[in-house]
């Protein structure tokens, strides 16, 4: 019998049909059913969880259902499901969450190659931003790789023997954290730490009925600060004090300093929430930031941070809000010049900036030899009137172009990195700005594979003087038009970079919602409207007349379409608007005795939203050109790009 390489351990409670919609992927692994286990823990289900988990465990013998009171957390499941655990390795997912078909088989192999004690999958996600974490695979590093921080959920594959050697634990019952507190513990600990970072492994997905894992994120009733304060001594006992502002544990504590203590005193939370309740949580993180950060780790921050910490460690919450209000008005920009092809890549010169609410540069202000933030910026905030010296522009500056696959929610990064520089703008003053290159390879950028097909947006992430924004990257193109650069034949798909309607820059692999149009040097848009029940066959010629009715399979059921003439002897596929015998998702279409699907039906509800062309397999693009080589669109099109 194979032994069991990995356990998957999934904390469940009055979940619904999510339990339904994540166990597909859970299931469907490339990894063969006898080398892993799915371990559901039902932490006291109230509602029919049990019954739809039993069902699930009926069908699949790698499947395990445990069930215990009520503990009002995910942490206390968690550990319930590690006892029960027999895998090498065990991979924590939320019930809400999916995996990539291949997660568990790359990640385990990953593991073992590196004799890793965790491996960090790369997430997907509808809810946050991408994390540079993921820029590159890494075999192995250890917690001096601060970027590490960047990844606190426990949505990993740790090494079962580890676990146990250190005797890692998730804190029971309701305890704010408790994932910071069990993945820092295990980051200390661990050896050999990989990082995969060129396969979607897990997605992170936003529940449509707005709830997920994520709710109770601040809470001070479960104990938020005292739970704060423990995972910073933690940080602590694992790691040597120091004044230097680079040292290892002031990097470490950098994080949770930023994210958990200083979000208190900052814009969107400051000036969202009732003044008289941000006041108390004011004063909270002012004694947990007083009372446990080395000053150090405030030292270490950039301009804008290092005044908002100063303010929250004064006491002044006055002067924060003043502080929040002006950086909230704080917007990026960028600059897209010379967009073009080259050697198969679409390449363009990009600067992102930051500007004012008044539309003006954010400026340094050069005064007896230093560098002062731009007045117009603190102007007005107390605790500021003198200026504010900021001894280094380039702290922790910086700047990334990431690609995110619109319907799958991945996100990619470019070849090249943005470089970070002062421009002087004349009387003393300068900007600190992120510019280089653009380098889109649609053949290599979806980690080292090509892109799939459909719309793929080029977003920046900036941070400069410790404000961050993301962006999507602009230009002064016309909007809602194709790219001047035109599109291009790469390893034999079509892509097609263009302006959406807001003037941001898209690219479109295999003609998703942006096709040639009738004259080759037009682009029109596919797919205007939400419901497209017909799609162009190119490739095959229909005789004037009536519509031919033909039978078609769509996933699994056998309906009646209809081709219809076009008045070029080309034809269209109509598909019924209703099918109701089938699932949601996207369904291949195909004709009588063929394999290969004509088109993909997507269904929700029983209703054909949409049909999309036919979704090739990487390397197959040219092989479908050649067979479509007839077609005097995509012939005019290889003769101009001389393919």
């Amino acid at each position: 019998m194979p032994r069991i390489k990995v356990s998957v351990i999934v904390p469940v409670y009055n979940t619904g049909k999510y339990v339904d919609e994540c166990a597909p992927s859970l299931l469907g692994q490339s990894l063969p059913a006898d080398e892993y286990e799915v371990i559901y823990v039902n932490d006291g289900s109230t509602d029919d969880t049990l019954g739809r988990l039993e069902k699930i465990a009926a069908e699949h013998p790698n499947v395990q259902v445990h069930t215990m009171p009520n503990s009002g957390w995910p942490g206390a499941p968690r550990n319930l499901g590690m006892r029960h655990a027999r895998g090498e390795y065990v991979q924590f997912v939320d019930h809400d969450d999916t995996l990539g078909p291949e997660a568990l088989e790359r990640l385990y192999e990953h593991a073992k190659r590196n004799n890793a004690d965790v491996v960090i999958g790369k997430m997907s996600s509808t809810m946050v931003r991408p994390r540079r974490l993921f820029r590159h695979t890494v075999d192995a590093c250890t917690i001096e790789n601060d970027e590490l921080m960047q990844s606190m959920s426990p949505h990993k594959m740790f090494r079962k023997a580890f676990v146990e050697e250190h005797g890692l634990q998730f804190p029971k019952g309701p305890w704010i954290l408790e994932d910071l507190l069990f993945v820092s513990a295990a980051y200390l600990k661990a050896e050999r730490i990989s990082i995969l970072a060129d396969y979607p492994c897990y997605y992170w997905m936003k529940r449509d009925d707005g709830g997920n894992n994520t709710q109770h994120r601040f809470n001070p009733r479960h104990g938020f600060w005292a739970n704060a304060r423990t995972i910073v001594r933690q940080i602590k006992g694992g790691t040597t004090p120091s004044d230097d502002i680079d040292a290892l544990q002031n990097r470490l504590l950098h994080r949770l300093y930023h994210i958990e203590v200083l979000s208190r005193a900052r814009e969107p939370e400051i000036l969202r929430e009732d003044p008289a309740e941000q006041r108390k949580r004011f004063d909270a993180a002012r004694e947990l930031a007083l009372e446990e950060f080395p000053p150090a780790v405030r030292e270490g921050l950039p301009a804008v941070s290092r005044l908002r910490a100063q303010l929250l460690e004064n006491g002044d919450f006055d002067g924060a809000v003043a502080l929040a209000s002006r950086v909230r008005d704080v917007k990026a920009r960028s600059t897209v010049a010379g967009l073009r092809w080259e050697g198969g890549a679409l390449v363009a010169d990009v600067t992102l900036d930051l500007l004012r609410g008044d539309g003006e540069p954010l400026t340094l202000v050069e005064r007896d030899g230093k560098w002062w933030l731009d007045p117009e910026l603190i102007d007005g905030v107390p605790g500021a009137e003198d200026g504010w010296e900021v001894p280094d522009p380039f702290r922790l500056a910086y700047g990334e172009l990431v690609v995110k696959d619109r319907d799958r929610e991945d996100w990619w990064y470019p070849e090249g990195d943005l470089e970070v520089r002062l421009v002087p703008l004349g009387d003393g003053r300068s900007q600190v700005v992120a510019t280089g290159p653009l380098h889109l390879d649609p053949e290599r950028l979806a980690g080292g594979r090509p892109l799939q097909r459909g719309v793929h947006d080029v977003w920046a992430y900036v941070q400069l003087l410790g404000v961050d924004r993301m962006l999507r990257v602009s230009g002064d193109e016309e909007p809602g038009t194709p790219a001047t650069s035109g599109p291009a034949l790469t390893g034999g798909r079509l892509a097609i970079p263009y302006w959406t309607v807001k003037g941001q820059l898209a690219l479109d692999i295999d003609q998703r919602q942006r096709e040639l149009g009738p004259d080759t040097d037009a682009l029109v848009a596919a797919n205007p409207q939400r419901a497209r029940r017909s799609l162009g066959l190119p490739y095959m010629a229909a005789a004037a007349g009536a519509p031919l009715p033909i039978e078609v399979t769509v996933g699994t059921l056998k309906t009646e379409a209809k081709l219809l003439p076009g008045a070029d002897g080309t034809a269209r596929l109509r598909l019924p608007a209703r099918l109701k015998k089938l699932p949601d998702g996207r369904h291949p279409v195909t004709f009588p005795k063929a394999e290969a699907p004509v088109a993909y039906a997507v269904v929700r509800d029983g209703v054909l939203l949409r049909l999309e062309g036919p979704a090739y397999e990487a390397g197959a693009g040219r092989r479908f050109l050649d067979a479509v080589g007839d077609n005097r669109r995509v012939r005019s099109m290889r003769g101009r790009l001389g393919r």
